[in-house]
Formats: structure tokens, C-alpha cells, sequence
């Protein structure tokens, strides 16, 4: 049955920190709806009610296209271990891009990454918790560091090009905001 919190506490954090994988979910008002897994030591509580996440290259940029139009976002977390869980967080996402101050305070939280891109904040407005006694249990193996090493492999350079060619703007057309004088 589900329930639901107007925060996180510590119990809904520690099962946070024991996840390897968690999605986000952003929509335009008109458009495709993005589901997007994340992985990788790429998530921060910042406190009970503000979460954050290091955004890497990738072939969009749905989630900063979405959240810059309307800010809607739903991450979810789910067990694929022996104790069934699924944790929804509901609340206003923002983008914050290299250019912007609040970079500076955030960046450092997390351990540096190749093709970073931007961090996500989500402000939460309610968590909810459901049974999950449908997923299957899963055995973690090993991260995928393919992302690192062909960000490593072009460098900076080439990953800024693909970045303006691939990351400006979203497939339904809406701006990312990632490069300032644009």
C-alpha cells in the first residue's frame, strides 16, 4: 500500500544511498514524455526536501528542455534486492548549468566525472512509497563506464561540439538553456 511523506527521512535515505540505479521523468507541456536511468555515483540528498544529480552527456537533453518550460519531475527509485521497495519523489526540478553561480556551491558535492553536462535539483514536494512486490530481484554487477571512456576518448573539445550539435535543444524542439549566449 502506498504512502506518502512530505520529506525524506533518514530511513527513505539510506534506501537512496543502497540503490545503483534510479529514473527521471519530465514532460513538456506538448510532447514526448522522457523517462530517462541514471547510474553511476551521480545522486546527492541535499537535505529532507532538495535532491540533486550530476547530469553526463548524453544523445538528448530532454530533462533540462522539460524542467526549464515547466519544471514537472518524478524521480523513482526501486529495489531489485530482497526487500521490495519503490520510492517516488514529486516535486519542481531546475537546471543548473556551468554558468550559473549556484554551480560553484553544488558541483563540488559530487567526485568529478568526464562529459559532465549540468546538475539537476529537484525541489521535493511529496515522497511516496509503494510495495514493489512485482519487481524482480536483480544482482548488481559492476558499473558501466562505457560514458566515461568516450567522453575521455574525444575530450573537452569534442564534447562541447557534440553537446551544441546534440544537447541544445530538446527533440520536440525546446531550448536547453546549456550554452548561454544562445
Amino acid at each position: 500500500m502506498a504512502q506518502f511523506y512530505p520529506e525524506l527521512n533518514d530511513s527513505l535515505r539510506e534506501f537512496i544511498a543502497e540503490q545503483k540505479i534510479y529514473f527521471t521523468a519530465t514532460a513538456p507541456q506538448d510532447g514526448r514524455i522522457n523517462l530517462s536511468p541514471k547510474g553511476m555515483d551521480t545522486f546527492r540528498c541535499l537535505d529532507s526536501k532538495t535532491v540533486a544529480y550530476l547530469d553526463l552527456t548524453g544523445s538528448g537533453n530532454e530533462t533540462a528542455a522539460h524542467l526549464t518550460e515547466n519544471g514537472r519531475m518524478t524521480m523513482m527509485f526501486c529495489s531489485f534486492s530482497q526487500k521490495a521497495m519503490i520510492l517516488r519523489l514529486y516535486g519542481r526540478g531546475r537546471v543548473i548549468h556551468r554558468h550559473d553561480e549556484e554551480w560553484a556551491k553544488l558541483y563540488p558535492l559530487f567526485e568529478p566525472l568526464p562529459g559532465v553536462r549540468q546538475i539537476m535539483v529537484l525541489e521535493i514536494d511529496s515522497v511516496q512509497t509503494s510495495c514493489g512486490f512485482a519487481v524482480p530481484i536483480y544482482e548488481f554487477k559492476e558499473e558501466r563506464n562505457t560514458l566515461c571512456r568516450w567522453t575521455e576518448q574525444l575530450g573537452d573539445k569534442i564534447i562541447e561540439e557534440y553537446q551544441r550539435k546534440n544537447n541544445r535543444v530538446s527533440i520536440d524542439g525546446l531550448p536547453t538553456g546549456l550554452f548561454p549566449e544562445e
